[in-house]
């Protein structure tokens, strides 16, 4: 929390600004936690001044006990119906008015005028900010090992409860099980489910359906159980109670050769347009291509470098070099171009001093589950 906080100061003098309010609000915002150890509820307004006691103002009222508990030498108070409009009340009521002040996260655009009263210039810092959680410090990395330890056990029990007649709601019930009790808590499960023999669906969904689970049935995947706000991310995709038919086995195959040729080039120095290319080679040239992300930046947000469909077809991404103690989730989700069936596989990695190495222990493949 030291380094943290002594990196945010260093942002502030550099952007020239006396002080900073970081903002998070409906469990949403990585900043918060990350300088505090709270993790958002309603809405938490942190406010930072160097050599000054940090205040962070809470909604609700029944938030503050937990946030007392939970948040690392903060002077954390109620923030009334509004914990950001206390934030700005209180930053007001400073003897000197802030002439520059640093702002962090969402902050909605009906608080404008309450920043324009606290400080004389503010500086959206947000790109700043995701350019501190792009290296990890040794801390994070443990934790994002328990995030990935959590989402391969979500996977695990998630593999070995499927079968025919599962509606897609009792498989989120089963992996969150694989993780709730050993203190984790869900970022995502997304699934998708479609019959192999007639498929309508190539990427996992954001809410489950109430369809229920079929012999020949494809399932993909998408997992991140998380620890203290660091989640690991895993993806698979199985075949229910059937072996793989031919055109998934070939579509797993692109996806698996995608993934290898993306991971044995990742390593420092690396840029995301060489990794682009390679994978571009492989899923192009087998004639398919992705829905999902090719890869993006993890732990502490959705960060850079995104590579997206259209990046990838034209063999185009982000201007971006890796560094040893990145990490990123590569998930070569391969569908077919008429966008009807699809694969996904993929998991986050770590980059080293030499290369890249897998958070994740869940094995590979495309298993056959569920009878």
């Amino acid at each position: 929390m030291t380094r943290r906080r002594a990196a945010l100061e260093g942002l502030l003098r550099v952007r020239g600004c006396e002080a900073a309010l970081v903002y998070g609000a409906e469990r949403a915002g990585t900043a918060v936690p990350w300088l505090t150890g709270w993790p958002v509820t309603r809405e938490a307004a942190l406010v930072v001044r160097a050599g000054e006691a940090r205040v962070m103002f809470v909604c609700y009222d029944n938030h503050v006990p937990n946030a007392r508990t939970m948040a690392r030498d903060v002077d954390v108070r109620a923030g009334g119906r509004s914990a950001l409009a206390a934030a700005l009340e209180w930053i007001k009521g400073w003897p000197q008015r802030v002439k520059r002040l640093g702002v962090i996260g969402a902050v909605p655009a009906r608080a404008g005028a309450g920043l324009a009263a606290a400080a004389g210039d503010v500086a959206f810092l947000d790109g700043d900010y995701v350019r501190l959680r792009l290296v990890k410090s040794a801390e994070e990395v443990d934790w994002l090992r328990r995030g990935a330890a959590m989402s391969d056990a979500a996977v695990r029990a998630l593999a070995g409860a499927a079968r025919p007649g599962m509606t897609e709601p009792e498989c989120c019930a089963v992996l969150e099980g694989g993780y709730i009790a050993a203190g984790g808590l869900t970022h995502i499960h997304y699934l998708g489910a479609t019959a192999m023999a007639d498929p309508s669906l190539c990427v996992p969904a954001q809410w489950p359906s109430s369809r229920r689970l079929a012999a020949g049935d494809a399932l993909s995947c998408e997992i991140s159980a998380s620890y203290h706000g660091y989640p690991g991310q895993v993806l698979r995709t199985f075949a229910i109670a059937a072996d793989p038919v031919p055109r998934y086995r070939d579509l797993h195959n692109a996806a698996d050769a995608a993934f290898d040729t993306v991971t044995a080039r990742l390593a420092p120095g690396v840029t995301a347009g060489d990794l682009t290319e390679a994978a571009a080679d492989v899923i192009l040239g087998a004639g398919y291509t992705i829905y999902d992300d090719l890869m993006h930046g993890y732990g502490g947000g959705y960060l850079p470098p995104v590579v997206s469909r259209a990046g990838l077809e034209a063999r185009l991404a982000p201007e971006f070099t890796f560094a040893a103690g990145m990490t990123v989730v590569i998930q070569p989700n391969v569908i077919t171009t008429d966008e009807r069936a699809g694969v996904q596989t993929g998991e986050l990695m770590l980059v080293t001093e030499s290369g890249c190495e897998s958070l994740h222990d869940y094995p590979r493949g495309f298993a056959r589950i569920g009878g």
